[in-house]
């Protein structure tokens, strides 16, 4: 199979804060080991040597990738590659695909992988838009695009159950038909990440918790930063916050200032420490290893979190909001309704040594099906 994988790269200058980028750097190696011939057109190549590199440029805003793909490079693209299959993982980008497909005289089939979704649904079924992809009433914009890119995608793929369900719900809503074409195909765990649970220092008493999301405001980072000042003043429990980030830039800091906020009032928290990897993956392993437990964010469209994943496959336990993909994935002793449970959790993790021990292995065991060959399996087997 000749694969063509288009990728946008939101964050050029931090990859490792990129989960679209680790997504591939993970996945193509092993489509390549299953005999795929992949090409990768992004801002920047994957490692593997085997895999094509075509350079593209980075649309310079969220909204630029999703509202204004460049025709022409396509059509040049699908011409010099002939591709069997395109994976759009912007998948508003698909129509476009589709357009740059025919022109080219290249049949080949189209392919959305939903890394993003920008909308999620209330207990209640009311359809919520994501108030990231919102600025200056866009949101509504966004899920059309969404939608018209399902629309021309003969596979989509997504990260999650929770994912499938909303997918679903949302194109129903605006009469496009799934039937036949939505897969679930969970992202890989990072190998460099998985860690023995019996390597992992069970607390004695007084633990380290580590939150390893992104800082912005839709994150749910100020419900975060109030069970912060709850977990480090009335537990046994100090905290280390990532900077994912370092310093933007400006344009990125104007679109949405709320990172350098948040993290300016985390860092003024006593017993709470902010630090960063410097995008250096073994720094982050050292990171991870150095606590024994994570939190999960507090985004309300959460279909998957890698930094999650990241956590469990180091054998640390996550605390989570029941909610979204979260409570589909979390074990139900780790899930909380109200900061008051978080608080009891978390304490019970830092004293509780058998109960840690049980959830070290739980958490261990979540992403055990996820190392990149059976991912790749299954995404190959969707895409057929």
């Amino acid at each position: 199979m000749r694969l063509l994988y288009l990728l946008n790269v939101s964050n050029p200058n931090r990859l490792s804060a990129d989960s679209g980028f680790t997504f591939a750097e993970l996945l193509t190696p092993a489509l390549a080991d299953a005999g795929t011939e992949v090409t990768v057109a992004a801002p920047v190549a994957t490692a593997d040597p085997r895999v094509r590199f075509m350079p593209t440029v980075p649309p310079t805003t969220k909204y630029r990738a999703r509202f204004a793909p460049n025709l022409d490079d396509l059509v040049d693209l699908i011409r010099e590659v002939r591709p069997e299959v395109v994976v759009a993982n912007q998948v508003e980008a698909a129509p476009a695909v589709r357009a740059a497909l025919l022109e080219a005289g290249v049949d080949a089939a189209v392919a959305g992988y939903c890394h993003y979704l920008p909308f999620s649904f209330t207990d209640g079924q009311q359809l919520r838009l994501d108030p990231s992809l919102d600025d200056g009433d866009l949101g509504r914009s966004v899920l059309l695009a969404f939608a018209s890119g399902l629309a021309a995608c003969d596979r989509v793929l997504v990260h999650s159950a929770t994912a499938a369900s909303w997918t679903s719900a949302a194109a129903a809503r605006m009469s496009v038909e799934l039937a036949g074409k939505l897969h679930v195909v969970p992202a890989p765990r990072d190998e460099r990440l998985v860690r023995d649970p019996a390597e992992v220092i069970v607390p004695d008493g007084h633990a380290v918790g580590v939150y390893n999301h992104r800082l912005y405001a839709h994150y749910g980072t100020s419900q975060f930063t109030a069970l912060a000042r709850r977990l480090v003043a009335e537990t046994p429990v100090q905290l280390t916050v990532m900077d994912l980030f370092g310093q933007r830039s400006p344009e990125r800091v104007q679109l949405d200032p709320s990172p350098e906020r948040h993290r300016d009032e985390l860092a003024a928290l006593p017993g709470v420490a902010v630090a960063s990897d410097l995008g250096d993956r073994a720094v982050y392993r050292s990171m991870l290893a150095g606590a024994h437990f994570g939190i999960a964010p507090f985004r309300a469209g959460c279909p998957w979190s890698m930094s999650v994943i990241d956590c469990q496959s180091m054998g640390l336990p996550v605390i989570a909001p029941r909610t979204g993909w979260l409570a589909e994935h979390i074990d139900e002793d780790l899930l909380f309704d109200s900061p008051d449970e978080a608080v009891s959790i978390a304490a019970r993790l830092a004293t509780d040594p058998e109960f840690y021990r049980v959830q070290s292995k739980r958490a261990h065991a979540a992403t055990a099906d996820l190392a990149p060959a059976q991912v790749a399996g299954r995404y190959l087997e969707a895409l057929r």
